[in-house]
């Protein structure tokens, strides 16, 4: 029977105020019913109405807060991909709430724990959570977008629980909560540090995993979403996340800050055949999840399972989903994580597919900004650079050289010089805005961790320090971990400034983790994501003041400097009077092909011609700058070089001596290990020999 077309909002439970109407589809269902539960938890069961298609459907004088679940009476066949099962409840896939967590037990499952050929007898419902019927209503008063342009956005990612819950200034109800992200103290950190958009870590509902709770610990990141429409409500500190998640969006809206959100469209939290049975697969397995040899699942997210885009009943369940976050609660935009999954049609990945191209032909969808984890474990999952050219992408190119070449790694000068300018080699149909730039994440070290530990310290996750990445292309300075050694302590501040400082500066989007610009440490743990304590959140009485203001002024400095955001390539913005941009050595020569192939080539000189630049909303014109970069040992003597003119120059930044800053320049200077320096000169000065040559 071929689909009707209902809206999407009458999918889920739509409240009129006097009464409700849900709304829920199975393609393999004989009947479904619905189920309500009263303030004591006693079920009441109601037979739903099939109006075709697939569709069943209720309405029934359920008020809101109305917590209730679906069971789908139908086919258990699992070796055809049916895995319907009356005796688990099911949550709403597009309920706006949910409530409660889950229970471990053999109840969860759909199959019987001793023989998964056959269905469970077990009733779920004492052991899963609810749907909640909402009423949607909010008052936004005059909020509105911040609407920045690519070109001038700075992302700050961030935890939800984890930048508020020490804070000593929010109240103690609410840290670790949506009202504590937008309590005025936290707000007042991101504005005057001045990122432009926070990014959170997932916020859509998610479940604990049930080998975590057994085991004492629980899942703090979240990537393991069961409810697309619904806030997690563990970050709520009240009774309606739905609401605080709206207060929250506004206050970081009235700051001027844009809100992104984390998603997880790839997989869901039901695991593979033999993980628990709480939503989609016991509404219609085959058609949910991509399916492989009898009764198994294609695993293309690592995590067990992979959702369906390729079924239009999924592809409009994500764009419903997506929809509903923009126009509902208001977010600017979204990180896809394990992207390349949404794009593979069949198998292969297509940039041009079904999916993107009903993102691209959504209007609600203009102007919300769209940035791809450019990879998954499916068949060649590493599709850098392939994503259409609206979208941006997570440069982990930009993050390993960037890395590498401040531990002094050989042969790594000249990627890092293509991934400053832009990264070129992976962008170079699209822009330079195609491409987020971090040295951190969530995922991996802290930027504290990265320069004081050689290796993953990750014992406390349970898992014999075996999980999280191994290659972190990290260096300890010296000494593993804490130390009072001076000089150590010293050349892990230099290389921190020049690691941030070289992300500021670089051409693209900044991506500043979360904590890092207060001295953030993870003890060594690169993947806490089991590690809901104070591994993971920010230590605000231990906050390295020196090092915040370093990164205000940093981001102070790319805000004041156009040249740093361009949108389009450098060798796009033609001067008629000199070079645009040219590549030096510290003696003032500009680099040959035979230089920059030298593997000891470890310092190097950036100079940016402002004349000509295509930045924000239009050409504008900038100051001159000069960028020297040693990734050295020792000190470097460096020439400004004749060319481009030796007067006129001042310290804008100098990671090694940031009291520098505002110091006139003539002629040279010197460059400690590790350190970068940024030079400034106005466009208007007519560069003139030092006196007495």
């Amino acid at each position: 029977m071929p689909a009707i077309d209902l809206p999407a909002a009458e999918f889920g439970a739509v409240n009129s105020g006097t009464d409700t109407t849900f709304t829920v589809r199975s393609d393999v269902a004989d009947h479904v019913d619905l189920c309500l539960f009263d303030s004591e938890d006693r079920e009441t069961r109601i037979g739903m109405t099939s109006i075709g298609g697939g569709v069943f459907q209720l309405t029934t004088e359920a008020p809101a807060s109305t917590r209730y679940g679906y069971r789908v009476h139908g086919p258990w066949v699992p070796a055809d991909g049916h895995r319907c099962n009356p005796n688990k409840l099911l949550l709403d896939p597009y309920a706006r709430m949910i409530t409660g967590e889950i229970q471990p037990g053999p109840a969860l499952l759909g199959h019987d724990k001793t023989d998964p050929t056959k269905p469970s007898r077990l009733d779920s419902a004492p052991s899963v959570p609810r749907s909640v019927v909402t009423t949607g209503g909010f008052d936004w008063q005059d909020d509105a977008r911040p609407g920045r342009p690519l070109s001038e956005t700075i992302i700050y990612e961030t935890h939800v629980k984890g930048i508020s819950r020490t804070h000593p200034a929010v109240p103690e109800s609410i840290r670790g909560t949506y009202a504590g992200l937008g309590h005025p103290a936290i707000v007042e950190h991101l504005v005057s540090l001045g990122v432009t958009a926070v990014q959170l870590m997932p916020t859509q509902a998610f479940i604990q995993d049930q080998h975590l709770l057994e085991d004492g610990r629980r899942n703090y990141w979240g990537y393991n979403t069961i409810g697309f429409f619904s806030p997690h409500a563990d970050r709520s500190a009240g009774p309606d996340p739905v609401t605080e998640f709206k207060e929250m969006v506004q206050s970081l809206h009235a700051a001027g800050l844009e809100v992104l959100l984390d998603v997880v469209y790839n997989h869901t939290a039901e695991g593979n055949h033999l993980g628990p049975t709480l939503c989609f697969r016991g509404l219609d397995n085959r058609t949910w999840y991509r399916l492989g040899p009898p009764d198994r699942y294609l695993n293309w997210s690592g995590t067990g399972n992979t959702l369906d885009i390729s079924d239009f009943q999924v592809l409009r369940f994500v764009i419903d989903s997506l929809r509903y976050w923009v126009e509902e609660m208001h977010v600017d935009g979204f990180r896809f994580d394990l992207a390349p999954v949404l794009g593979r049609a069949h198998y292969d990945f297509d940039p041009h597919g079904g999916f993107f191209g009903a993102v691209a032909a959504e209007p609600a969808f203009d102007g919300i900004k769209l940035i791809a984890e450019p990879w998954d474990v499916g068949p060649g999952g590493y599709q850098g650079g392939r994503f259409p050219g609206r979208w941006s992408e997570w440069n982990d190119a930009y993050r390993d050289t960037a890395r590498d070449f401040w531990r002094g790694a050989e042969g790594s000068t000249p990627a890092y010089a293509t991934k400053l300018t832009g990264s070129a080699d992976r962008f170079g149909a699209r822009s330079p805005l195609a491409s987020v730039n971090y040295v951190t994440s969530h995922d991996g070290f802290t930027l504290v961790d990265l320069v004081s530990f050689n290796d993953r310290h990750n014992v406390a996750n349970g898992e014999d320090g075996r999980d999280g990445h191994h290659d972190n292309r990290s260096w300890n300075s010296g000494v593993e971990g804490q130390t009072d050694d001076e000089d150590v302590i010293r050349l892990r501040q230099i290389r921190r400034r020049s690691l941030l400082a070289g992300l500021l500066l670089s051409q693209g989007v900044p991506m500043i983790l979360g904590g890092d610009e207060i001295g953030r440490t993870q003890g060594g743990n690169n993947n806490p994501y089991n590690q809901d304590n104070e591994t993971s959140w920010y230590d605000w009485g231990s906050a390295d003041d020196e090092f915040l203001r370093f990164t205000s002024d940093l981001i102070r400095m790319r805000k004041d400097h156009p040249t740093f955001r361009r949108t389009a390539w450098l060798h796009e913005h033609a001067s008629a009077d000199q070079d645009h941009v040219g590549w030096f050595s510290p003696s003032g020569e500009e680099l040959t092909p035979a230089t920059w192939n030298q593997p000891q080539l470890r310092s190097v000189v950036l100079y940016l011609d402002g004349g000509i630049v295509h930045a924000g909303r239009g050409v504008v014109e900038d100051d001159d700058v000069l960028v020297a970069m040693n990734a050295g040992t020792g000190p470097v003597a460096v020439e400004i070089p004749s060319v481009v003119g030796i007067g006129g120059w001042s310290v804008l930044i100098d990671t090694a001596e940031p009291d520098r800053a505002g110091t006139e320049v003539i002629g040279g200077f010197a460059l400690s290990g590790f350190g970068c320096v940024v030079l400034t000169r106005p466009r208007n000065h007519k560069s003139e020999p030092p006196s007495g040559n």
